[in-house]
């Protein structure tokens, strides 16, 4: 009895001893970069349900989130934290279809959303330590997400326009992906615990990029230059945002984002007189 007691205690203990070692939270982060990039490289194979594995693959992105981050994110649930990991995930699911079969072609943008979602795994990371305890590498954190953001902006972008859909259905979808990851951007430098903090300025912003898709919608440019148009747009609002909660919107700063919007739409003017024909 008393021997039976002991194999069964010390049971863990040998499983342990079998695996050789335990995971700590980079190896995890390591293990689902792994395992996420490997689904995203073969998902080629079934391109006919591209969608359905993109969305899963979005799914399981932030569950790999939870598995690496379980107790930290119990003293800190807000649900801001899975938002950019989903569309991050999402936008190269759904983006790596335009590319066709190229082999090179999805080896390099494999390997950037392996490297994008490392460090996407490491700032989502800092924000929910940093929403329990000060922690010196936020605003390292802050600009890589803030990045990721843009990235994951412009793919989805590119993808809606790519459809050809009617003007009010992109305007729409460009609506709701822009509203979750402008909230994100938002977010990083509040970390508050609700569900959508500053919803008016969310909302605003976001309506502002519907209203800017509705007009290039009609207009005769590729779909790719189109949407890094629009991402320029959102960086200049997301960055005059954040002047503006730090209390550093000068006029100095905001002429300086002026002209670089101003060069962003020269860009998209000259590349439309290139690809005149559009998309």
């Amino acid at each position: 009895m008393q021997q039976a007691t002991t194999t069964k205690l010390s049971s863990p203990s040998l499983l342990r001893r079998l695996m050789g070692f335990t995971l700590n939270k980079r190896q995890r982060f390591v293990v689902s970069v792994g395992l996420l990039s490997s689904g995203l490289f073969f998902s080629e194979n079934y391109r006919q349900y591209h969608l359905f594995i993109s969305f899963c693959l979005s799914l399981l992105t932030i569950l790999a989130l939870v598995w690496a981050n379980y107790r930290d994110i119990r003293e800190n649930n807000s649900p801001m934290v899975f938002v950019l990991p989903f569309f991050f995930t999402l936008s190269f699911g759904v983006f790596y279809f335009l590319l066709g079969d190229r082999i090179l072609s999805r080896l390099i943008l494999t390997s950037l959303y392996a490297i994008g979602l490392y460090s996407l795994f490491l700032s989502q990371n800092i924000f929910i330590v940093s929403s329990i305890r000060t922690i010196a590498l936020l605003s390292s954190a802050r600009l890589v997400s803030t990045v990721l953001v843009l990235v994951t902006f412009v793919f989805l972008t590119a993808t809606v326009f790519s459809l050809r859909l009617f003007l009010f259905p992109t305007a729409l979808l460009v609506f709701l992906y822009s509203f979750f990851l402008v909230a994100h951007a938002l977010w990083i430098y509040t970390l508050e615990s609700s569900f959508m903090p500053n919803k008016v300025w969310t909302f605003f912003l976001s309506l502002s990029l519907c209203e800017l898709t509705l007009i290039l919608w009609f207009w005769p440019a590729h779909f790719a230059f189109v949407a890094v148009f629009l991402m320029g747009v959102l960086y200049t609002l997301i960055s005059l945002t954040h002047l503006w909660f730090e209390k550093k919107l000068f006029k100095s700063s905001l002429w300086e984002y002026v002209w670089i919007s101003l060069v962003i739409f020269i860009i998209l003017l000259f590349f439309t007189f290139i690809f005149p024909l559009g998309y």
